[in-house]
């Protein structure tokens, strides 16, 4: 499948200006030094309008995708083993990702330089689960800082209106409309990311200094590395589970064309139809690809899982912690399968999952920028394994449902 230049510049527009804009930005830091701190605000000013919209977009974003869902449609043994292998391939991606950074510690302390404003509270495990799953007020939900309660209220409310029938069909067309006006709002904002992350990166460069650099090819060597050994390695693994080496073959012959569709769309919602296709000829039933496939799309994130604990391991490493308590793994786990259905449907999606660390961890916001240019730099690898992941996962879902055929005969 060729692509033309012309195309991949429309398809990476945004990633090749954002990193211009942090070009700049570290050259600026780099000449002015200190001094160029009088550009932070301009910063700040981006990362304020990144926090106020997740909220709302977060929100609609859930709500709006559970409240779609076509009832009339006797789905469920679908529905409960696809969510049976997303959840499964998404934790064995992050464990694998959490021993890696055990083996290969990301050490670099990359905010040794900056002034934290923010700290991070000590609180027993019960008072910790308590406020990381509920508020006692409403208005509380409306923050970053409460950013899990605030998601399992938008669930609950999907389901209600499911619940509600064709009595809630003006609020589910409210929740649809919201959806698509939050994600153009972000799709703005996100226009201003090459300024407002260049400034923040001259800042950061300035304080720092050029060490700043060495600093990010640690976890992006492990990223990408991680990543490809998960593409040939664990797909192919997943596919022998599903078909044998008969089903390895049928995967590694049709998914040459998903592969390079996510590539050069940089998008796993635009591979729909490529992934679509390919799964047929995999031999996934249509009943089970239609299914598996769009959902995937929104729900099935790998890439984004392996991208997740890398951001989470790069954290505690700029804070100065050890990534490897009982209590800092279970968590990391618990968010990159959040962070996997979060980013479904939103345009920069990874960018909520930074959010969403920092606020379960109650990490300071000078750790965000490093966390957003490490996303960035990741995506096109980390598109790849999230859209080819799903005809993969459709393929284990169609033997978990005919466990004696699966998908070689």
């Amino acid at each position: 499948m060729a692509l033309s230049f012309r195309s991949f510049l429309r398809n990476y527009a945004g990633i090749l200006l954002l990193l211009g804009g942090i070009a700049v930005g570290s050259i600026l830091g780099l000449i002015f030094g200190k001094d160029v701190a009088v550009i932070k605000p301009v910063g700040d000013i981006f990362l304020n309008l990144l926090f106020t919209a997740v909220i709302p977009l977060v929100f609609f974003a859930i709500a709006s995708a559970i409240a779609q869902v076509d009832r009339s449609q006797p789905l469920g043994r679908i529905i409960a083993a696809m969510f049976l292998v997303f959840l499964g391939t998404i934790l064995v991606a992050a464990l694998l990702t959490i021993v890696a950074t055990w083996i290969f510690p990301i050490r670099v302390q990359l905010a040794a330089g900056l002034k934290v404003t923010e700290t991070i509270s000590e609180q027993s495990i019960g008072a910790q689960i308590t406020s990381l799953l509920s508020v006692n007020e409403f208005f509380e939900l409306l923050t970053r800082k409460n950013m899990l309660p605030f998601i399992i209220f938008a669930v609950l409310l999907g389901f209600s209106v499911l619940r509600a029938g064709e009595a809630a069909a003006p609020f589910r067309r409210f929740l649809y409309a919201g959806n698509e006006v939050m994600k153009q709002l972000l799709i703005l904002i996100m226009k201003l990311a090459p300024i407002g992350l260049g400034a923040y990166f001259a800042y950061q460069v300035g304080v720092v200094g050029p060490q700043l650099f060495g600093a990010y090819a640690k976890p992006l060597g492990l990223y990408y590395g991680l990543g490809l050994f998960y593409y040939l390695a664990g797909f192919s693994c997943y596919a022998f589970l599903a078909g044998g080496i008969a089903g390895v073959r049928k995967y590694w012959k049709n998914n040459m064309v998903p592969s390079l569709t996510a590539v050069g769309t940089c998008s796993s919602i635009a591979t729909i139809p490529a992934n679509l296709d390919a799964s047929r000829k995999m031999g996934v039933p249509e009943h089970i690809g239609n299914v598996v496939i769009p959902l995937g799309a929104s729900l099935h994130k790998d890439g984004s899982s392996i991208s997740s604990i890398i951001k989470i391991a790069v954290a505690f490493a700029i804070l100065g912690k050890g990534f490897n308590s009982p209590e800092a793994v279970l968590l990391a786990l618990g968010i990159t399968v959040i962070v996997s259905i979060v980013e479904g449907g939103i345009p920069n999606g990874g960018y909520v999952g930074e959010l969403l660390a920092m606020s379960v961890y109650g990490f300071p916001v000078e750790v965000l920028p490093a966390l957003l240019i490490i996303g960035t730099l990741v995506d096109p690898m980390a598109t790849l394994l999230n859209a080819t992941g799903d005809t993969v996962a459709a393929m284990l879902v169609t033997r978990v449902l005919k466990p004696k055929k699966g998908v070689a005969t």
